[in-house]
């Protein structure tokens, strides 16, 4: 009997990374879409809160959780998606995470009640959380080591734009066709950048090991016990059951860190490799994106609230008085993402944390002095060129000295520790605020709340100052 070989499958084809720049700038275009989307829809739905409010007949709570359940889902799984991307290639969960995060921005356009629209909003965070990730992982291997701070002042200046585009679009929208329109423009957005990526994202071989499921169990619960925890501690007053809940997250996260070691000896693939760590520009480049999240989240809120409240300004004046930071942050981010790829990361992120905690006591002085409100324009550049000087050389720092195997591992412990930052951050002002209100003017109170984050932006210059100018081992690597 004649054995008939069949013919063997071939493998698939994978590109050599990083790219041509003929090819890498179109990639970084098609996910930038994405970026501006996700980013575009957190701004741009604030502003349109009040009128799904009046026209859903929401109570407060209920609108509070209209934002709440989409940082919940965007947060808690963070550190999962980023890994999936390397399990199954970060192209393809980007794709899979904008073909939700697109579907269900039509589902809140689509909803008919309050209660729906959170489910939908819950569903969006989760989508969001899947493509997020993927962003920077793709951007630290289609570059090399000495381009990628100018892919990253791309990446910064698509966030500068977003923050100007959100409150005058919002307002805009709001304003003519109905807030269901916040949601409806992420739609054809999202059709654009999945064609795109398809197209010019190139594929990455997955991880040939399982990651550990253990690992995930103990991350997503760990994560939502702390983000919900600090979410609901201020309307619940930091009832006991709150500290209850963020101090069994702690006793997660330390199981969690020992199931690392564990999965590593058994051969299966750690959530979280503890082998980042010891690399130590990411070790500091995270603790720099704690204090920046913290940062980024947690000032708009008492900045618009001193606008609307002490000035009487309507949300979309309150908008358009912060947009000379996010123009000065759009228009400087692709200038300083050049300057990383030439200069020390390690100088030019220490001068960002320093020039916004000096901006932020600025404001603080405006809010507290009472004087016009016009005098904010000033500080208000001052945060934008911190910023600026701030985000492409935190990332490339962080990123720079990892093994290709090890980016998505690190994009989702950076994306992951940046929203952690985020949410402490909020609930940190927000109890600040809810405190001196009992106390102060509301200006007054307003402008002591951001000298929290101002003191945080201390920590973030003590990291960059402690951290190695990988620059030059970089420029030794082309």
């Amino acid at each position: 009997m004649t054995e008939t070989n069949a013919p063997a499958t071939p493998a698939p084809h994978y590109p050599t990374m990083p790219l041509p720049a003929k090819e890498a700038w179109p990639a970084l275009f098609a996910l930038c879409t994405g970026f501006f989307m996700i980013l575009l829809d957190q701004t741009i739905v604030a502003v349109a809160t009040p009128e799904f409010q009046r026209q859903l007949h929401a109570d407060y709570n209920q609108v509070i959780w209209v934002t709440s359940a989409y940082l919940l889902t965007f947060a808690v799984p963070l550190l999962v998606t980023g890994r999936l991307g390397d399990r199954f290639g970060p192209r393809n969960v980007y794709v899979v995470g904008m073909a939700v995060f697109t579907c269900s921005s039509l589902w809140c356009g689509l909803a008919g009640g309050v209660e729906e629209l959170i489910a939908a909003r819950a569903v969006q965070g989760l989508g969001a959380a899947l493509l997020t990730p993927q962003t920077m992982a793709v951007i630290n291997r289609i570059f090399p080591r000495d381009k990628r701070g100018s892919a990253l002042g791309v990446w910064g200046a698509t966030a500068g734009l977003s923050t100007l585009c959100g409150p005058l679009l919002g307002g805009l929208i709001t304003g003519t066709v109905g807030w269901e329109w916040v949601f409806f423009i992420n739609v054809p957005i999202g059709v654009l950048s999945i064609i795109a990526v398809m197209v010019w994202v190139p594929r990455f071989p997955p991880a040939a090991r399982r990651i550990d499921p253990l690992s995930i169990v103990l991350s997503v619960v760990a994560v939502f016990l702390l983000v919900f925890g600090l979410q609901e501690g201020e309307s619940m007053d930091w009832a006991w059951w709150i500290w209850m809940m963020i101090g069994v997250s702690f006793m997660l996260f330390a199981l969690f860190v020992r199931q690392q070691v564990v999965a590593e000896h058994r051969g299966r693939d750690p959530l979280m490799p503890l082998s980042l760590f010891r690399v130590r520009n990411f070790s500091l480049g995270n603790i720099g994106i704690v204090s920046m999240g913290f940062a980024v989240a947690s000032v708009p809120l008492p900045f618009t609230l001193y606008y609307q409240q002490v000035h009487g300004l309507s949300p979309l004046q309150a908008g358009i008085m912060l947009v000379p930071q996010a123009a000065t942050s759009l228009v400087l981010s692709p200038i300083v993402g050049r300057l990383t790829d030439r200069y020390s990361s390690r100088g030019l992120g220490a001068s960002g944390f320093a020039v916004m905690a000096l901006s932020t006591v600025g404001m603080t002085a405006v809010m507290v002095s009472g004087v016009h409100h016009y005098w904010t324009i000033i500080p208000l550049i001052g945060l934008g060129i911190g910023n600026s000087l701030v985000w492409a050389p935190n990332s490339a720092s962080t990123m720079r000295d990892l093994e290709m195997n090890q980016m998505g591992a690190g994009s989702g412990v950076y994306n992951q520790t940046r929203q952690l930052g985020s949410v402490i951050g909020v609930a940190a002002v927000g109890a600040m605020m809810q405190w001196r209100l009992t106390v102060d003017d509301p200006g007054t109170a307003f402008g002591l709340s951001v000298l929290i984050p101002a003191a945080m932006m201390l920590v973030g210059v003590t990291s960059s100052l402690l951290s190695t100018n990988n620059l030059h081992q970089s420029q030794a690597r082309k």
